[in-house]
């Protein structure tokens, strides 16, 4: 496997299987990205699955060439999607974390699973000096899960649909 691959990477948990994004999962993503879903997120839902492949089809270079790694994550045992958590910018000092899960599964402690899996896995390849991790100021579970992986707020961002707070979470030590 060539190193910068990231085609192959696994980063599973005891409840999820968390494998990068495949043409094989968009219509499961496609699925649980709803307007409710996405009001704290900077995108809103694709019209169609097809205008969505526009939008999946540009991140299979992205993991290929290493520069971002882009996770689905599913049930262990019925491989049901969960939901997706992503690292951009793995090639910087200070890579950003994102993630999110699907609404019928939320307040189960799956966004922090993914996020804690994720972290821990670029911590040990990238050696990042911390991650920056963006959430709306109002999506009060997203704040816990930095703030459950020790996030302090560092910043703001002003988006065009929600005001942003901006942790820096420690890297993962191996």
């Amino acid at each position: 496997m060539n190193h910068s691959d990231l085609s192959q990477c696994r980063v599973n948990t005891d409840r999820l299987l968390i494998a990068p994004f495949t043409a094989a999962d968009a219509g499961d993503v496609y699925q649980a990205i709803t307007p409710t879903l996405t009001r704290f997120m900077n995108f809103e839902p694709e019209e169609s699955l097809a205008a969505f492949a526009s939008v999946w089809e540009n991140w299979l270079p992205l993991i290929r060439e290493g520069e971002e790694a882009i996770f689905v994550a599913r049930m262990r045992d019925s491989k049901q999607f969960v939901g997706m958590g992503g690292v951009h910018g793995l090639r910087t000092p200070t890579p950003e974390l994102g993630v999110w899960v699907k609404e019928s599964l939320h307040g189960q402690g799956y966004g922090r699973e993914i996020t804690l899996a994720i972290a821990a896995w670029a911590s040990a390849r990238y050696h990042p000096q911390y991650f920056i991790y963006p959430v709306a100021e109002q999506n009060t579970p997203s704040r816990r899960i930095a703030e459950s992986l020790g996030g302090i707020i560092k910043g703001r961002r002003e988006n065009i649909k929600y005001d942003c707070v901006v942790y820096h979470l420690p890297a993962i030590a191996g």
